[in-house]
């Protein structure tokens, strides 16, 4: 891909038919989990994360460059491209804070590839790209596994991967790959709990709908849901818990756990684009009860927010923060400084409310009249 877009659902009329016939089936066979009550207080969770080898993060500032470092830079004619693991509203914006800080830096984008989560389709894309000789690689492992792999070729090319949160199974920061670039993960997982708890007054049944495969970044942040939800809203009770592997699934899997669980007032999944099928499922349901929250900006869910149905909030990555950062990493790597093996961005709140001010922050532009109406 040379631009990312949301993530569109084709055929969804038959979709949502198929959905909630399937989840009359589903209804007694999940394999998902209900939570147990329990009256023992839950412990205050760690606001402290750490990267998928130990790597303790640091902050964003921590990244820069002296006027010398520059201009060696911009003397090198370096070249940069993007092998990202899937598209969205927030991949994009990754991209353009990227784009502008390698501007202005004097490296060229010479490519820029999306794998739909596919990691067969990531391992050609690297290929693809390697062909090109970039300098400086920008990327997100789909499967850390296989990806050890697919990106050996960068690796003893000499070209510079930098990784943004889940770099291949193995790789060490300084050795195999510069730097990680992510947000926060645990007070991601705290912002999102308690848009939620209080969207519902501090009480009610929720579901859980989270990413079931080996993504430390994902894995570290929905767990870090759970944890503040339980500490900071003992009233509020995950009833139901299920996992997905193909963010398409999801609208089928929240119809199911919305068809077993009639006293569901909110639902909590992993990221935006793996939302908006649940969004589609609670309004086929008919139910405007149910609230949900989830991670990172999107214009389809932020123009459901705005009109007041269903969603409760996002919660913002910091992304053009995050596309200089891992330009500015992938500099680093280039003229052999050493960068901090993870740094991590500040995660905001969003919600109606603060919308506006918390999309320019995040995506550097206004939100668009199809979300603000």
């Amino acid at each position: 891909m040379s631009t990312a877009h949301p993530t569109r659902r084709p055929g969804a009329r038959a979709a949502l038919v198929g959905a909630l016939a399937l989840a009359l089936a589903l209804t007694g066979c999940s394999a998902g989990t209900a939570a147990s009550s329990s009256s023992t207080p839950a412990e205050k969770p760690s606001l402290v994360f750490e990267g998928p080898n130990g790597e303790k993060p640091g902050a964003l500032s921590e990244l820069s460059l002296t006027s010398d470092e520059q201009k060696k830079v911009e003397d090198g004619k370096y070249t940069a491209a993007f092998v990202w693991h899937t598209s969205s509203d927030f991949v994009t914006a990754v991209e353009k804070g990227a784009r502008d800080e390698f501007k202005k830096l004097g490296i060229d984008v010479v490519a820029s590839t999306q794998a739909s989560f596919n990691a067969a389709t990531q391992a050609n894309n690297v290929q693809t790209v390697l062909a090109l000789h970039p300098s400086i690689i920008v990327t997100i492992a789909v499967d850390p596994t296989s990806a050890a792999k697919a990106f050996k070729p960068a690796v003893e090319a000499g070209t510079k991967l930098v990784i943004m949160t889940t770099p291949p199974e193995g790789y060490k920061a300084g050795t195999d790959f510069v730097s990680i670039v992510t947000e926060d993960l645990a007070a991601a997982g705290r912002d999102n709990a308690e848009i939620l708890g209080d969207a519902l007054g501090k009480k009610g049944e929720v579901g859980y709908l989270s990413y079931n495969a080996n993504f430390w970044f994902t894995n570290q942040r929905d767990k870090a849901f759970k944890d503040w939800l339980a500490y900071e809203y003992p009233d509020v009770k995950i009833v139901d818990s299920e996992g997905f592997a193909d963010e398409t699934a999801t609208q089928t899997i929240a119809a199911a756990m919305i068809a077993k669980n009639p006293n569901l007032k909110g639902i909590y999944v992993s990221w935006a684009t793996a939302a908006q099928g649940v969004v589609a499922a609670i309004k086929a349901s008919g139910r405007s009860d149910i609230k949900v929250v989830t991670n990172d900006l999107d214009t389809t869910l932020g123009a459901a927010m705005m009109s007041g149905t269903n969603v409760a909030g996002m919660v913002g990555n910091g992304s053009i923060g995050i596309g200089k950062g891992l330009a500015l990493a992938g500099a680093y790597g280039v003229i052999g400084k050493k960068a901090p093996e993870l740094v991590a961005s500040v995660p905001t709140k969003v919600t109606k409310a603060n919308l506006d001010e918390a999309w320019k922050a995040d995506y550097g532009v206004k939100p668009p009249a199809s979300v603000t109406g």
